[in-house]
Parts: C-alpha cells; sequence; structure tokens
C-alpha cells in the first residue's frame, strides 16, 4: 500500500460523480490531495456537489471546460463507466497522466489482503457466496466493489485482519496500473460489452489485467473449462488453482464424477478438491447446493477454491454453500400462480447468461427477454430455445433478432411487443402475455439477453418492475 501522505498537495481530478467517484474525492480530500470532481450532468442531476463543497472540494458541474486537464494535474480517477474517447480523458492520456479508476486508489490505501472477483458472467453470486465461507470460516471478510460499497470506501474501514472481497468490472480493471490482488479470479469470458471495449481483444486485456501484477506469491483461480481463460495462462505468474465441472484436476476444485459437456444425466456427484500433494478432500454433495443450474455448480466450485487459497478450513465450506439461496435479479424464484413458477432473471444481459438459465429450468418455459441492441446476434440460444422453451414473449430493441433465433430454434408461439414509451408499461403487458400462454407446469422466466439500458435504467429497475407486474396478476 501507498501512505496516504504520497497523495498530499497533488491535483487530482475524479471525473463524475457517482458513487464511487462521491466516495473516492472524500478519500483523496482527506489524504490532502487538492482535488477537483467534474461531471457533465447539469447541477440539479448532481445532489452529490453540495455535500462534497461542504468539505472544501471543488466541484464543476454542467461541462467539461476548457483548461480542466492540464500539466499540474497529477492523476485522473475516472467513473469506470466514462469512455476513453470524452475529451478530459483524450487530454489527460495526451499529457501523459495517468488515468485510473476507484480500485487502483483503493488498492494502494488498503491494510487488508484483497481477493479480485471478475468473469463475464456470476460475479456478485460468487462474490456473495465467498463473502459467506470466509465469514463461516471466522476470516473477517469485507464485501465490496462493483457489488456495492465502494472500494474506496471499505478500504478505510479495513485492517489486515480482514480480507477484501471485491467484484470487479472490466470497467474497473481496464483502469488500473499497479492493482495487485492477493487471489484472483476469472469466472468465464463471453462476448459482452463491445459498445465500450470495441472488440473482444481489449475487453479479455481488461480482464486479464486482474493478473498482471501478481507474482509466484499470489493465487490465480481460473475456469478449467473456459477455453478463453486457459489461453491466458502462460501469462499468468501467480500459482494457479482450477476448479472443472469437465474434468478431473491434479490440484484444484473439481466435480466427481464429471459432467460431460452438452450431455444431461442423473449421476450423483461430488465437490472435492485435490490438494497440491494428490491428496483429495471432499466438500459436499451436488445436490445439496443451494442454487439450482450447472452454471451455480461452477459458481460454488469458484467460491471453494478461493475460501480454500485464502486459507479457510475445508470443514467449513458445506454449511454456506447449502444455506445460501442466491441473489436478487439472478434466477431469482418470485412466486407461483395456479401451477405457473415466476423466475426474475433480469440479470442476464447477454445470450450466455440466459443460456444457463434456460438449461438449468427443467420444467417447460415462457420466456420474456429482449433489451438494448449492441449489434450482437443471438444464435448460441437457439439450442436452448430449442430444447427448453415453449413459446417466447420478446420487447426492446432486439426484438426482431431474438425472434429469428426463436424460429431457428422451431418455435412456433413468438410474440412482439411494442415499444411504448412507458416502459413499466411495456414488461407489464409483456408479463400478462406470458401468463396468458403460460400452463400449469411451466415457468415464465425473465430472462432478457440484453443490458437494460434501452428502456430501463438498470437490471434492477427492470426486474424489480417484473416482480411487481407478476405479483399484481
Amino acid at each position: 500500500m501507498k501512505h496516504p501522505e504520497f497523495y498530499r498537495d497533488k491535483e487530482v481530478i475524479v471525473l463524475g460523480l457517482a458513487k464511487s467517484g462521491v466516495q473516492v474525492a472524500k478519500v483523496l480530500h482527506q489524504a490532502g490531495a487538492l482535488v477537483t470532481v467534474n461531471d457533465q450532468k447539469e447541477r440539479e442531476a448532481c445532489p452529490e456537489a453540495s455535500e462534497l463543497e461542504a468539505l472544501g472540494i471543488s466541484v464543476i458541474c454542467g461541462e467539461h471546460p476548457e483548461g480542466l486537464v492540464h500539466e499540474g494535474v497529477s492523476l485522473m480517477v475516472k467513473n469506470p463507466g466514462i469512455p476513453y474517447h470524452v475529451p478530459p480523458v483524450v487530454r489527460a492520456q495526451e499529457l501523459g497522466i495517468p488515468v485510473v479508476t476507484e480500485v487502483e486508489v483503493a488498492f494502494h490505501l488498503c491494510r487488508a489482503p484483497i481477493i479480485g472477483i471478475t468473469g463475464s458472467n456470476g460475479k456478485t453470486t460468487t462474490t456473495t457466496w465467498v463473502g459467506k465461507l470466509l465469514e463461516a470460516a471466522g476470516m473477517a471478510p469485507i464485501v465490496a466493489g462493483n457489488i456495492g460499497t465502494p472500494l474506496s470506501q471499505a478500504a478505510q474501514e479495513a485492517n489486515e485482519n480482514n480480507w477484501m472481497v471485491v467484484e470487479l468490472s472490466s470497467f474497473q480493471l481496464k483502469g488500473t496500473e499497479e492493482f495487485r490482488p492477493r487471489i484472483s479470479c476469472l469466472l468465464n469470458l463471453a462476448e459482452t460489452h463491445l459498445d465500450y471495449h470495441g472488440d473482444m481483444e481489449d475487453y479479455i486485456a481488461s480482464k486479464a489485467k486482474l493478473f498482471s501484477n501478481q507474482t509466484a506469491d499470489d493465487t490465480a483461480v481460473l475456469n478449467w473449462d473456459d477455453p478463453v481463460c486457459r489461453s491466458l495462462v502462460p501469462y499468468i505468474k501467480a500459482h494457479i488453482l482450477p476448479f472443472s465441472i469437465n474434468e478431473s484436476l491434479r490440484e484444484g476444485v473439481h466435480v466427481v464424477p464429471p459432467y460431460l459437456p452438452g450431455v444431461e444425466d442423473e449421476a450423483s456427484r461430488t465437490i472435492v478438491y485435490t490438494d497440491d500433494k494428490g491428496f483429495s478432500h471432499e466438500i459436499l454433495s451436488v445436490d445439496d447446493i443451494g442454487l439450482l443450474g450447472r452454471f451455480n455448480v461452477s459458481n460454488a466450485m469458484a467460491a471453494c477454491a478461493i475460501a480454500i487459497a485464502a486459507g479457510a478450513d475445508i470443514s467449513t465450506l458445506a454449511g454456506p454453500l447449502k444455506n445460501f439461496k442466491g441473489v436478487e435479479h439472478r434466477l431469482e424464484f418470485v412466486m407461483d400462480i395456479q401451477g405457473v413458477s415466476y423466475y426474475n432473471n433480469s440479470k442476464a444481459t447477454n445470450s450466455k447468461a440466459t443460456y444457463n438459465a434456460l438449461m438449468s429450468l427443467e420444467r417447460p418455459i415462457v420466456l420474456i427477454a429482449g433489451g438494448l441492441d449492441r449489434g450482437l446476434d443471438y444464435e448460441e440460444l437457439v439450442p436452448a430455445l430449442r430444447e427448453r422453451v415453449k413459446s417466447v414473449v420478446l420487447l426492446g430493441e432486439t426484438k426482431e433478432k431474438l425472434a429469428k433465433a426463436a424460429q431457428q430454434a422451431g418455435l412456433k408461439e413468438i410474440t412482439l411487443v411494442d415499444n411504448g414509451e412507458d416502459a413499466a408499461a411495456v414488461l407489464t403487458y409483456a408479463v400478462k402475455k406470458a401468463a396468458a400462454i403460460a400452463e400449469p407446469g411451466d415457468i415464465v422466466l425473465l430472462s432478457p439477453a440484453c443490458a437494460s439500458w434501452d428502456m430501463f435504467p438498470s437490471f434492477e429497475v427492470r426486474g424489480s418492475i417484473f416482480k411487481e407486474a407478476v405479483h399484481n396478476l
């Protein structure tokens, strides 16, 4: 870590007034930095500005003024969602000013060892699970980052006896330079966020920054079933602790017997940790895991590998794996109505996440899907649509693309909902249509395969509206 005095009297620009920006501005101000916060939103849309100004922090709203970025600036801390082509960021890069995210600052101020968890799908579930595993092992975890509490805030509260368990997005990792977690975990990689990254190469490179500063004294937990994850092995200097549902491993967390990719069977399976001496330790039966789906078996194994790497006693792992019932908006059971079960999977913002959800549910599905068009096709969904879905109700910018995938899958009942100005009314209507189609024994599943931003401010809002519509049926 760097001593807070490192920032004293240095001029720092914080770009963006979101929760993490407000917190990192406070932290840097307390460390003696000369902080200017800039947000392009108008002043009335920046309620946090007055709070920061009361502390003596300069706040500029409504524009990126000329001269904001100059040679005297030592650091720019950028909100992760702000693209790199905005003028202040471009100017900072021209002047050789480091442009980082809050994660980098928090790392330098954090006294606790950090566990960094990323991936295209499953980050929040796995991060939450790790927190529960370490808590059960008496290891004083603090769960933070992209999951809720800004890392810079949590870093101030942590000490050497804690473990900082951090969910990290590709946006956050792209803006790191020296960030080095004691334990890193890459869950999987799927085609997503290309509107931000431009191409898969930049997306993968951003995720891979999780490993770039680790050494042989650190641990990298890696999904051995994901070919893109495995392709990073030559670039990882840390000790690699893999997890796999498809292979038996000489060292790592795996399933006995392994799943055969693409094959469904009813065999009884056990999650096992094989240590570096070749001794195997049973953790629990797959049937006892508290969450549905093969993808959640993978998440559970990743969480186990992380906890073991942190020093958790293996005997403490089974309880939290059984008792954890999931995170809101992630294959969340809502209720049963007249023999039909309703599930909210609004967090499925890419086709892989929706594919996983479809393959986790064994009853006929009426699928509600659609959202922001990022220029992708949805052919990956065709096998799952063919095998698990009886009907689709589609909305948002991608409804025609998804309808094409449904047609390829041979579905006959395809409903397209008109996109009106009232997004809540559109989704509520879609729920009513799905409910009218569903029969006793069916499942109505919201799993959009798309981001929400064409209609809703967030996937959380989308999921909450879905749940309200279900309760009002």
